[in-house]
C-alpha cells in the first residue's frame, strides 16, 4: 500500500501481538520473547509450525531499568538499524512488513544467516595506525567510496510512497552503488534520474524469451551498465511468514495488487510485454542461459544466488563478471545455510578473478567487517534499509546508510586494518 499507516486498528493490533510471539522478535534488541509455545495474552495461540526461544535470564538487557526504550520520532534518533525496524513495525501495513521479514518454512535459512555471522569474532589489534581509514572498492573499473551496496529490493512504494526514487536519492546522497529489483514498483528511467546515473540492474528471466529479451533491452538502453542475473528462486519459495501476515490484512492495495483482489498488477518492467505471472519461473534454465544473455546486450553480467564452489567454478567457466553469494536472506531456500559460512569456498574458487559480493543478515558495520575478511569485495544489504524506508522515506534510507558505514570504521580502527586490503582471514576468529 502506498499510504502511511494510522493510528492501530484491530486488525493492526492482532498483527502486533501475533509479532510478538514470532521467532523473528529475537532479532530486535530490547524485545523479550514470550515462553516456548506460548503467545502474549489475548493473542491466541501460536500458527502451526511456529516457536520461540527461551527468555534470557535478562529479557530487556540494557532496558531492564525503564523497559524498552521509546521508539524514534525522526531518522536521526536512529541509534542502530534495529530501532528502524522498530519502527517499520508501526509504519508499514502488516503485509507489506510481512514481505521485507518473511523468510521460508521456520525461518531457519534467515535466521541462520545471523547466527553464524554472529559466531565470528573481530581480532583487535593495538599500536596500528588508522588515522586515516581507506574504504573504497573498485568494480569493473568504478571507484565506489563504499563497499555497502545496496541490494535489489521490490516493490518499495508497498513502504513507503516515494518507493525507490527515495532509496535512489539517498544512494546518490552518500555515493553507494544501488541494484534494482525487477520487481521494482518505480520503472528503471525515473530511478536512474533520481540517482543522478545509471544503476546496476536485478533481472530475474522469465521462462518467455521474448519478454526477458525486451527488458534487457529496455535498461541497456536507460543505460545500466550491469545485469544481476538472480538465479536462486527457479521454482518459488515457501514464505510461510509473508502468508500469515499477509491474512491479517484485508485492505484492497492498488499498488501492488488489481482492485479487489491480491492477484499483481503488471509491474512497471513489464509494461509493453507479453509478460504473464506463469512466465516470471524459470525452472528450465540452465548455464546456457548466460551464452543466450551474452548475445543480446554487451553488459557486465553478474550471477546472484550462488552457495557452492562448484558454481562458482562453473560461473568462471561461463564467463561471467562476477559472482554475488547470496540465499535471497533467507527468503529463497530452506538448506540452513548462511551466506557468510559459503563465501570462503567460492572466495577460494574464485581466486580474485573476478568480484565477489555477498548478502545475508548483515545488521551491522561489524557483519561488513566480516564479510570483507572471508573474502567478498562488496557486501549488500536489504531488509535494513528497507526498514528506514519504511518507518522514515529517504531519511530513514541515509541514517540506516550512515550508521552502518559509521560502524565499519569504528570496526576497521578496532582492528587495527587501515583499508579493506588489509581486512583478510587473520582478522577475524570463531569459537
Amino acid at each position: 500500500m502506498a499510504h502511511r499507516a494510522s493510528p492501530p486498528t484491530p486488525d493492526r493490533r492482532r498483527f502486533l501481538r501475533w509479532l510478538a510471539a514470532s521467532p523473528l522478535l529475537a532479532t530486535i534488541p530490547g524485545c523479550a520473547p514470550p515462553r516456548p509455545g506460548t503467545a502474549p495474552s489475548g493473542s491466541g495461540p501460536l500458527p502451526t509450525g511456529q516457536s520461540t526461544p527461551p527468555a534470557p535470564a535478562n529479557p530487556l538487557g540494557p532496558f531492564s531499568h525503564g523497559g524498552a526504550p521509546p521508539l524514534p520520532s525522526e531518522a536521526a534518533a536512529a541509534l542502530d538499524v534495529f530501532d528502524m525496524e522498530r519502527v517499520a513495525a508501526t509504519t508499514v501495513p502488516p503485509a507489506h512488513f510481512g514481505y521485507i521479514q518473511t523468510g521460508v518454512d521456520g525461518e531457519e535459512t534467515q535466521l541462520g544467516n545471523r547466527a553464524a555471522l554472529e559466531r565470528i569474532h573481530i581480532r583487535a589489534r593495538r599500536l596500528v595506525d588508522v588515522s586515516r581509514l581507506d574504504t573504497r572498492v573498485t568494480l569493473f573499473g568504478r571507484e565506489w567510496p563504499t563497499p555497502i551496496i545496496i541490494a535489489p529490493c521490490g516493490s518499495q512504494k508497498g513502504f513507503h510512497p516515494e518507493g525507490e526514487l527515495a532509496t535512489a536519492r539517498a544512494a546518490q546522497a552518500a555515493g553507494h552503488l544501488q541494484v534494482l529489483s525487477t520487481v521494482t514498483s518505480t520503472a528503471v528511467e525515473e530511478v536512474n534520474d533520481a540517482r543522478g546515473e545509471p544503476v546496476w540492474y536485478q533481472l530475474y528471466a522469465t521462462s518467455n524469451w521474448s519478454v526477458t529479451e525486451a527488458v534487457v533491452e529496455r535498461v541497456r538502453a536507460a543505460g545500466c551498465p550491469v545485469i544481476v542475473l538472480t538465479v536462486d528462486l527457479p521454482g518459488g519459495s515457501n514464505r510461510l511468514t509473508l502468508e500469515r501476515w499477509s491474512r491479517t490484512d484485508d485492505r484492497t492495495c492498488v499498488s501492488c495488487h488489481r482492485p479487489g483482489g491480491r492477484a499483481p498488477t503488471v509491474k512497471p518492467m513489464f509494461q509493453g510485454t507479453e509478460y504473464r505471472p506463469a512466465d516470471f519461473r524459470t525452472p528450465g534454465m540452465t548455464w546456457d542461459f548466460i551464452g543466450q544473455l551474452r548475445e543480446i546486450t554487451d553488459q557486465r553480467i553478474v550471477v546472484k544466488g550462488l552457495m557452492t564452489h562448484e558454481d562458482a567454478r562453473l560461473a568462471l567457466e561461463h564467463g561471467i563478471d562476477a559472482i554475488w553469494v547470496s540465499n535471497h536472506g533467507g527468503r529463497s531456500e530452506g538448506s540452513g545455510q548462511a551466506t557468510i559460512d559459503a563465501l570462503p569456498e567460492i572466495a577460494n574458487a574464485v581466486n580474485r578473478r573476478v568480484p565477489v559480493i555477498v548478502d545475508g543478515g548483515f545488521r551491522r558495520g561489524s557483519d561488513i567487517f566480516k564479510g570483507i575478511a572471508r573474502g567478498a569485495d562488496a557486501v549488500a544489504v536489504g531488509r535494513p534499509y528497507l526498514w528506514g524506508l519504511g518507518a522514515f522515506g529517504q531519511p530513514g534510507v541515509e541514517r540506516v546508510l550512515e550508521i552502518l558505514r559509521r560502524e565499519l570504521a569504528i570496526t576497521m580502527r578496532l582492528a587495527g586494518t587501515p583499508s579493506l586490503a588489509s581486512i583478510g582471514a587473520s582478522s577475524i576468529g570463531t569459537g
